[in-house]
């Protein structure tokens, strides 16, 4: 019963995660967390910085993460092959009606209107992973509960990003250099 459960909460997400793999955290959380059950917000956290790592698309990597942690391999081979079925059926019928269609302004339309919807998810998705990091206790929790040194890091890594246009793998390992500098020092000081 669980490998069922795992391919068709996989596929539900493969179904409906227009955008990539930012846009389909929300929809992650929901199955993994919220109807599920099987991790926790702090777990899932996690999650994401484990299928942002490792190479591959997100949702694959988070679906043979979840499958494993859940079911084993058997579990990881049910949830990432629900994840990619969609995306296959889809792609090719896609293909065909483009390369068929492709200069009907109706087609033109749909996917333009498409773009803010896809924007607002990766938002969201961001917001998702970005307020747990900078309240591991919830905003609820208060004031007290701010991680300022996340948001140096967050703020660092925009501007690294953005402005000096360094790659994300050097930023990402630039950031847990800082942290681990940090907590030698912290060990050392205290």
């Amino acid at each position: 019963m669980i490998y069922l459960e795992l391919f068709l909460a996989f596929l539900h997400i493969g179904a409906f995660s227009f955008g990539g793999g930012y846009a389909a955290m929300p929809l992650i959380q929901e199955q993994v967390i919220d109807k599920y059950h099987w991790m926790t917000i702090s777990d899932f956290t996690d999650l994401v910085t484990i299928s942002q790592m490792t190479p591959g698309p997100i949702a694959v990597n988070a679906a043979t993460f979840v499958g494993t942690q859940i079911a084993g391999i058997p579990g990881a081979i049910m949830a990432t092959a629900g994840v990619c079925l969609p995306s296959c059926i889809f792609v090719s019928v896609l293909a065909w009606l483009y390369v068929r269609y492709r200069n009907l302004s109706v087609m033109k339309g749909v996917l333009t209107c498409l773009r803010p919807a896809v924007t607002s998810m990766i938002l969201a998705a961001g917001l998702m992973i970005l307020l747990p990091a900078l309240f591991p206790e919830g905003i609820a929790a208060g004031v007290g509960n701010f991680q300022v040194r996340q948001l140096i890091y967050f703020i660092a890594a925009l501007l690294c990003l953005r402005r000096f246009k360094i790659g994300p793998i050097k930023v990402m390992i630039g950031c847990g250099a800082a942290e681990l500098i940090v907590r030698l020092v912290l060990m050392a000081v205290g």
